[in-house]
């Protein structure tokens, strides 16, 4: 069975099929000796295997005592990474595999926000044909920390001296190795002083090497440039593209016979991407309160986009194998008439007959879209189940769809 719109993934991707002579193209951890390195000796607070806090992230003190450099944020604020990805294929010397730049730019200042566009392309510039990297995506980013986010780094951390984008860089490398336990070797390279590369708390390199459980496979981001803007506003862009932060988006699952309506409110702020999911939504405020939500250091965001470029069917509308030929008809959600591309598949077993009936947007970047957030573009419409008696009407038995959307962040700020 497809997977049902119950938590749709984040990001991203353009691929093309890898064979053992793209080894070039696979991401490679860096080791720690790499450059003039010293390795923190262990304390009575950080021992050497411990939850280290992420370079760049505020902690509490820090959030009251200092100003977060987003507070600076100027238009035309730029950084630009070398990305690659590579999945392999069980039992095959061919894999999946991406590659290209990947540039995160600061578009207008308008308090209390930031606007972004983020932006992948190959690496001559120009965009990439798979429809989850092909357009560059808007995320407003409020400058102030409502709460002191943090992210935590597991593993080994040391200090070194490296160079990245024609610049010396003090830099605090984690090194968070599970292999031993079928986990995956996780890389990162944060510069002491984020300064210019706030945008990304100071990331110069992170890399993720996949590990046991018949998994192959890494994925990449290396600083490559950085630019510092200028003073003024910019234009606000519209957040008819938008990545997911400032948006929200409701889905209603009808499980044996009980529906029920969840909301997933989208945010951002300080460099941290937000996700929060809510019952028994109402349309006043749709995203008033993000106590306890999930949070994502953007740079990591980023990385999962690249992750999922690969970890994602290549084409689109996904094509399961045994479904039927598809058909076209409108799909409509709240007064969205949407395109829509309609695969049948038989589900389940047993004497009675049942059958899935998914709905795909046929074009995931269309009008009919404009304001979705793109982790709800690449996931079924609508996924359902209906029991299909010899004669009669099918009956309806379990079923997930896209509700609604909407922004919560204004076009000109909130």
């Amino acid at each position: 069975m497809r997977r049902p719109l119950f938590r749709a993934p984040l990001l991203l991707c353009s691929a093309l099929l890898l064979s053992t002579g793209c080894e070039s193209m696979k991401p490679r951890a860096v080791s720690p000796s790499d450059g003039t390195t010293a390795t923190e000796p262990p304390d009575a607070s950080v021992p050497t295997q411990a939850s280290v806090p992420d370079a760049g992230a505020p902690t509490p003190e820090e959030t009251t005592a200092t100003p977060s450099p987003w507070q600076r944020a100027r238009v035309g604020d730029r950084v630009e990474y070398a990305f690659s990805a590579h999945r392999g294929r069980p039992g095959s010397d061919t894999g999946v595999g991406v590659a290209g730049h990947v540039a995160l730019e600061v578009v207008a200042v308008q308090a209390p926000w930031a606007w972004l566009t983020v932006t992948f392309t190959d690496d001559q510039g120009r965009p990439l044909l798979h429809p989850r990297l092909s357009q560059p995506r808007v995320l407003p980013m409020r400058l102030e920390l409502t709460q002191p986010w943090k992210e935590e780094h597991r593993g080994q951390r040391s200090t070194e001296q490296t160079t990245a984008a024609g610049r010396a860089w003090d830099a605090r490398r984690f090194l968070d190795d599970r292999r031993p336990s079928d986990g995956p070797l996780q890389n990162r390279l944060y510069a002491t002083e984020p300064g210019p590369l706030y945008l990304t708390h100071g990331l110069l390199d992170a890399s993720t090497t996949l590990s046991g459980f018949g998994a192959s496979g890494s994925q990449q981001l290396t600083l490559v440039s950085f630019r510092q803007g200028t003073d003024g506003a910019g234009t606000v862009p519209m957040l008819d593209h938008a990545w997911g932060p400032g948006t929200w988006y409701d889905v209603r699952q009808d499980l044996s016979g009980t529906a029920s309506v969840r909301r997933v409110c989208l945010g951002a702020e300080g460099g941290f991407l937000l996700r929060k999911e809510a019952t028994s939504p109402t349309g006043d405020a749709p995203c008033a309160d993000f106590q306890d939500a999930e949070t994502t250091p953007l740079e990591e965001a980023v990385l999962d986009a690249v992750s999922e470029a690969v970890s994602q069917p290549q084409q689109w509308p996904p094509v399961t194998a045994g479904t039927a030929p598809s058909r076209r008809e409108t799909f409509t959600v709240a007064q969205h008439p949407i395109p829509a591309v309609v695969f049948e598949a038989p589900a389940g077993e047993g004497a009675e007959r049942r059958v899935q009936v998914t709905h795909y947007a046929a074009e995931p970047w269309g009008t009919a879209l404009q304001g979705l957030a793109d982790e709800a573009r690449f996931t079924p419409l609508s996924d359902a189940v209906f029991r299909a008696p010899p004669k009669g009407k099918r009956v309806a038995e379990d079923s997930t769809a896209l509700a609604g959307w909407g922004r919560w962040v204004k076009d000109g700020g909130q």
